[in-house]
């Protein structure tokens, strides 16, 4: 197929599900009426949509923490071990075999995992254990499940955990290609996600709402806001033109309190009016806000500090939701006890706040009214490029570095653009590239990088961005 910013007709999308059922034994046979069925037996409490949008309404923040293991017992127990710790969505995160469609491998990991009695793979394998295995996991926690992962083709993968019960899929065709593949074409994964949007959308004319969840930090490492927002609200077109109804966009924590809340505050008004102008109607649209996505302090009390950093942002922006982080994200894969201690820290942070959810100040303002502008000039140049088609618009916004991710690994990625903190931590652009932003706004990050240098007695220069990148693992933004 050619990729075009257009709903598939049922006849394209059976053609190519014929294909994607085959792509592993445990596809064969899954029925989209028989899993609408039992799908519509799903309690309203375990609803990802219903549980999202009353917690909007109610002005509610839920916690969901990231977590997932190979033993299917292992992850039951994992999940029932969250649940009781307080979460309020649970995950499951894949492993890195399926994320990347190498079923063998991970047929072969699940073997060494039982002969060595101890897990051979970094997530949970859901292609391979299948739908029935996938319900198990389901029927036996008492909260919505979401799959996040990480994958540029999740077809299979999406088609299987929907039959399951679970509610909700984490990813897109930009988000889960450029921060996480090398080789993998924008226009491959672009058309393999809206396989999955037309699914959910397919879903949704059958009665049953599915949440879908673009990933918003992207490679998590001082992306610009505006390049992230960017980023979710394209993606979030993309779902809804397939037909997908419940939408929640995210954003990863940078540091600076002021930027944050404003990103996020932007984020869901230009999302609405973005989809409004695409004239897509009925979109349940909320907000995720992950905790600090790069490299994390090694001490405990940092780590800590910076968590609950996360929940005053997540509080003041007024998010749906908080991707809880924890202590021991320094030194590999975090223990339930870990995961438990972000997720009642995170809590007791929110109980503090309490309702002081107020903040105006004039630099919040001017961060505002700066995204904005950011964001309307790179999405609009977008859409020019694609003549009106967002989805070709940004095949060449990539190729021509209108849209870029900073530390990517795509070969689809310029990575050309460099970002910067300023004194504030705030995230300015250092090189812009071809990044269309208004020559006005670049002269604000221009002077604001300026500042800084003169401050510390040094250069604008390469050596400044990798000492951001390390900093906040030694426990400060600057």
């Amino acid at each position: 197929m050619k990729l075009m910013h257009r709903k598939w007709t049922e006849d394209q999308f059976y053609k190519v599900r014929k294909e994607v059922l085959n792509q592993w034994h445990t596809g064969k046979g899954i029925d989209i009426e028989h899993a609408a069925s039992y799908l519509q037996s799903v309690p309203k409490h375990k609803s990802f949509h219903r549980k999202m949008i009353e917690a909007d309404r109610e002005g509610k923040i839920l916690l969901q923490p990231r977590a997932g293991v190979g033993g299917l017992q292992e992850h039951i127990k994992l999940l029932h071990n969250l649940e009781k710790s307080g979460a309020d969505i649970l995950p499951t995160t894949i492993d890195s075999f399926t994320r990347q469609n190498q079923y063998e491998h991970c047929e072969e990991a699940i073997r060494e995992t039982s002969r060595l009695g101890r897990s051979m793979l970094n997530g949970f394998p859901a292609v391979n254990y299948g739908v029935e295995k996938c319900k198990l996991v389901f029927e036996s926690v008492n909260l919505p499940l979401q799959a996040r992962h990480g994958t540029p083709d999740a077809r299979l993968l999406s088609e299987i955990v929907h039959a399951s019960g679970w509610t909700s899929n984490e990813g897109g065709g930009i988000s889960y290609n450029i921060p996480y593949a090398k080789k993998v074409s924008l226009e491959r994964s672009l058309l393999d996600w809206q396989y999955c949007d037309k699914l959910v959308g397919i879903y949704e004319e059958l009665g049953i709402r599915l949440n879908r969840e673009p990933f918003g930090p992207l490679t998590g490492t001082l992306v610009p806001p505006c390049v992230s927002n960017a980023v979710a609200i394209l993606e979030g077109l993309m779902a809804a033109e397939q037909g997908v109804k419940s939408i929640t966009l995210g954003y990863g924590q940078l540091g600076n309190l002021c930027q944050d809340v404003a990103a996020i505050r932007v984020l869901k008004e230009l999302a609405q009016e973005y989809f409004d102008r695409f004239e897509y109607e009925g979109i349940e649209l909320t907000t995720v806000l992950h905790q600090w996505m790069g490299a994390f302090p090694n001490d405990e009390t940092q780590a800590l500090a910076l968590i609950s950093w996360g929940s005053v942002t997540a509080k003041y922006a007024g998010v749906t939701k908080i991707i809880v982080k924890t202590p021991q994200e320094a030194l590999g894969v975090p223990t339930a006890e870990s995961n438990a201690q972000g997720i009642r820290m995170s809590r007791a942070m929110l109980n503090w706040v309490g309702n002081q959810n107020v903040l105006s100040t004039k630099e919040l303002t001017f961060e505002i009214d700066m995204l904005r502008i950011e964001t309307r000039c790179i999405i609009d140049r977008v859409i020019e490029l694609g003549v009106g088609d967002p989805s070709i618009g940004t095949v060449k916004a990539f190729e021509q570095g209108v849209l870029d991710i900073p530390f990517a690994p795509s070969l689809f990625n310029k990575g050309k653009m460099l970002p910067a903190r300023d004194l504030s931590g705030a995230v300015r652009i250092m090189n812009f590239d071809k990044l269309p932003i208004a020559e006005e706004i670049k002269q604000i990050h221009r002077e604001n990088l300026k500042r800084r240098a003169l401050e510390e007695g040094r250069l604008i220069g390469i050596q400044m961005v990798i000492d951001d990148v390390n900093e906040v693992s030694r426990g400060r933004f600057i």
